[in-house]
């Protein structure tokens, strides 16, 4: 079967809030992501609360409760919080309103809390040391889950929901029950319960309201009645009210909230408790504020006040139910986790970065109460090393801090004032100031022309433009980006001049080269020419020497 609380983790943020929330840690982080550790779980719904991405999904069983409908008489055990959760309406206004969703028949669960206080007394005055309530199923759950030692303490007694269900079903033959509150974990109770064939939470009902287009019944006149006590149930020491408290040994107390409840445990597993009755709830004020009601943002003392109002003076009427027929055996493998060594945990405690005790800080920003606790986790598989904050923020300076200081490049990042928030030791080189700390929270104008600065703000793209500083003089390709979501400019100068003066050298080279090589071609011209009128005339001269020769030859024939 589907489990009752899940996580969805495509959209996780990794922010730790669900595990630095829950009280018995019940949250694995692993691929950069936060799941439920079912096995460990115990439904209290403070992660469902807690997430800021709403990443939490209560089980949806409006399918199951439809088909149910099709199937028989359904009748609902409805929590008595509801008065506090649909606050202009009573008892009569909500089964007219699920009458017309095709429910048979609507009750009021503290028909069943009567029967479960009765056997409470008669529990106390057959001389029971500790008692522990069993009407929250967190409670129960993290007793049987944690505090095995403690089993012995829980009052073997099934909870209102189910004692209601067992006293409906002796009452209606063949009738399927379904749960209507504002608590997640009774979503399991439901499943494991034989008397209980599905249980929704107020928000899946204003659901199907909505799909039906069927508005919430209300009225100005709530009619109560007299017998109806039990409706305090659900608030901070409702229980103990209720009750008649005849046994003069036991003190009674309540306890409401995970980490009271767990602090009580750990006292009574250390036997420093006795002789007590103890009205125990996993949420701080009772079921009034159970996890699907505080989503409503209201508070305590407002939805405390709405039930008192509405309840009577006396008890309800269970009629065919007897508080010996609600017996029942809580009976549930405890949770065992091997537990690493000592050896161990100081060898995770050295990967973390926590091997000296000055290291161990315990800021908690990783959902755990110490960097111990987190080395254990780490063990188990439930976290990992990188989930310490003071750490990632000390490697993530250092990395900064590396690459602002040795890279090759100045660096200045401005705010939209144009002061100077940061500048690295090769942008003061570049315009030769001997350290940083000059310039912070100076204007830019002081060493750098403003301009482009203030185009980029106004969106002009400055990319790789080259400049030269001639107050400086060094050449440079510079590159201004504005982040909006920040409001800083960062500015990225790369020193360009030995390039620079590479080039012009190259260029006079090539320049005095051409400008020789012309020369050189004028002189070779020149002396062709040269050459070429001596020739001519050395040709002349051989020319009348030889027709002077020749006719000397003729002659002398």
């Amino acid at each position: 079967m589907e489990k009752c609380l899940t996580s969805k983790t495509d959209n996780c943020k990794n922010c730790y809030k669900c595990i630095r929330s829950c009280p018995i840690k019940a949250i694995s982080f692993e691929n950069n992501r936060a799941s439920i550790i079912h096995e460990d779980c115990v439904l209290c719904g403070t992660c469902y609360n807690v997430c800021p991405s709403k990443l939490k999904v209560i089980r949806n069983d409006l399918a199951k409760v439809k088909q149910l409908l099709k199937s028989g008489k359904t009748i609902v055990s409805l929590a008595p919080s509801f008065v506090s959760y649909y606050e202009n309406s009573d008892i009569g206004c909500l089964s007219q309103t699920l009458k017309k969703l095709g429910f048979y028949d609507v009750e009021e669960t503290a028909v069943g809390a009567t029967i479960v206080k009765d056997a409470y007394d008669r529990l106390l005055n057959e001389g029971r040391d500790v008692l522990i309530s069993s009407c929250c199923h967190s409670i129960n759950t993290l007793i049987l889950k944690h505090y095995p030692e403690c089993r012995q303490y829980l009052a073997d007694v099934l909870s209102p929901m189910c004692a209601h269900g067992l006293n409906l079903k002796k009452r209606y033959e063949d009738a399927k029950v379904v749960f209507i509150g504002p608590c997640i974990a009774k979503k399991e109770e439901g499943d494991q319960s034989e008397y209980i064939d599905a249980v929704l939470t107020f928000e899946e009902l204003d659901q199907w309201l909505n799909e039906e287009n069927i508005e919430m019944m209300t009225t100005d006149d709530k009619t109560g009645q007299e017998k109806s006590k039990a409706r305090l149930f659900p608030t901070g020491g409702g229980i103990i009210r209720t009750m008649a408290c005849t046994s003069t040994r036991h003190s009674y107390v309540v306890v409401d909230g995970m980490n009271e409840a767990i602090a009580a445990l750990e006292d009574l597993k250390a036997g420093k408790i006795h002789d007590c009755f103890i009205e125990m709830s996993a949420c701080e004020g009772s079921c009034v504020c159970g996890p699907v009601a505080r989503n409503r943002n209201s508070s305590q003392a407002r939805n405390s006040a709405l039930v008192n109002e509405y309840a009577g003076p006396e008890d309800f009427e269970y009629r065919t139910t007897d508080t010996a027929d609600i017996a029942t055996v809580y009976d549930r493998s405890p949770v065992c986790h091997p537990q690493p060594s000592e050896e161990e945990v100081n060898e995770m405690l050295k990967k973390m970065g926590k091997e000296n005790e000055a290291d161990r800080l315990n800021f908690g920003c990783c959902g755990y109460d110490s960097c111990r606790d987190k080395a254990i986790a780490i063990l188990k598989g439930y976290a990992n090393v990188d989930m310490c904050l003071p750490l990632l923020m000390e490697k993530s300076q250092s990395l900064a801090n590396n690459i602002i200081n040795n890279t090759p490049n100045g660096l200045i990042v401005l705010d939209e004032e144009l002061n100077i928030g940061l500048i690295n030791n090769t942008m003061c080189r570049l315009v030769g100031i001997p350290s940083p700390d000059l310039l912070i929270n100076q204007h830019v104008a002081s060493i750098l022309d403003p301009t482009d600065f203030l185009d980029a703000l106004e969106g002009k793209q400055i990319f790789a433009k080259n400049e030269y500083l001639k107050e400086y003089g060094r050449y440079v390709v510079k590159t201004i980006s504005y982040d909006r979501k920040f409001k800083v400019l960062v500015c990225v100068f790369r020193d360009i001049t030995s390039e620079e003066e590479s080039r012009h050298s190259h260029q006079e080279l090539v320049e005095n080269t051409i400008s020789i090589t012309d020369s050189l071609l004028e002189k070779n011209m020149r002396s062709v020419h040269e050459i070429a009128t001596l020739l001519g005339e050395t040709t002349a001269e051989t020319k009348v020497a030889l027709e002077k020769l020749k006719s000397l030859v003729k002659s002398d024939e």
